[in-house]
């Protein structure tokens, strides 16, 4: 290859990288300056964001915020649908539609889509993808098309500590108990006991604890190994091979 060539060709290589890494440089300074939390509330009037709790940029779809209120410490993940209501822009009164407690992460593309009353108690953790809705489509009168007649609701809860696995649909008028594990792509509906674990659609109980039996069926291996006691910040990020330290920077 002639060296004229060569030199356009190393020219163009080295273009496409520093255009690559200022597109990325570029999106990262816009997701920082996107998320959402109390001290940066963009254009949102949450009815109570926690502090030290962030909603990630791009946001999904969020109205009727002023009836959503979200507690503490919590993340929100990218285009996370938080809706209250039918349509943006209603008064639905001062009681909160939509509730979520401290410490709770909700996975990113999942939605909380609330009429009546969704309540998730403190540390609920979602994977992606989840869906949880307290209204339900009527379809009894044949006269009418599904969408035009009039809707059910039904609150939902999710006790405190639970965990919603990915692409988990949690229907109306369902009520989980706490520290409640639902199996990644379940269907859940009714009442679902505290310490249970639910998988399938519709869900069932497929363990369960008892003070008496302990976690029957009893589990098959062998439960990890915690950090020890008085491990330091440097020796954990020694062992798990990243700073753990929060940016400084911009």
């Amino acid at each position: 290859m002639p060296f004229a060539a060569r030199l356009l060709a190393t020219v163009r290589t080295r273009a496409r990288h520093a255009t690559g890494r200022a597109v990325h440089r570029g999106w990262r300074w816009v997701q920082t300056r996107g998320a959402v939390s109390s001290a940066s509330p963009g254009p949102y009037r949450f009815g109570e964001l926690g502090d030290g709790s962030t909603l990630a940029f791009p946001t999904g779809t969020i109205f009727n915020e002023s009836s959503i209120r979200i507690g503490p410490f919590c993340i929100i993940g990218e285009r996370v649908t938080l809706s209250a209501g039918f349509l943006p822009g209603l008064d639905l009164g001062p009681e909160p539609v939509i509730t979520i407690g401290g410490g709770c992460v909700i996975g990113r593309g999942s939605h909380l889509v609330g009429h009546q009353s969704i309540v998730l108690g403190d540390d609920v953790w979602t994977g992606p993808n989840v869906y949880i809705s307290d209204q339900a489509h009527e379809y009894r009168d044949t006269t009418l098309p599904i969408g035009k007649q009039w809707p059910r609701n039904e609150s939902v809860e999710i006790g405190s500590g639970s965990w919603i696995g990915t692409g988990a649909v949690i229907l109306p008028g369902a009520r989980l108990g706490r520290n409640v594990v639902v199996a990644a792509g379940s269907v859940v509906r009714g009442e679902i006991p505290d310490y249970s674990v639910v998988a399938g659609a519709p869900a069932k109980v497929v363990r369960s604890f008892s003070d008496v039996d302990g976690w029957q069926p009893p589990f098959r291996h062998a439960a990890p190994t915690p950090l020890p006691d008085g491990i330091t910040a440097e020796q954990l990020r020694a062992l798990v091979g990243w700073d753990l330290r929060p940016p400084t920077g911009e």
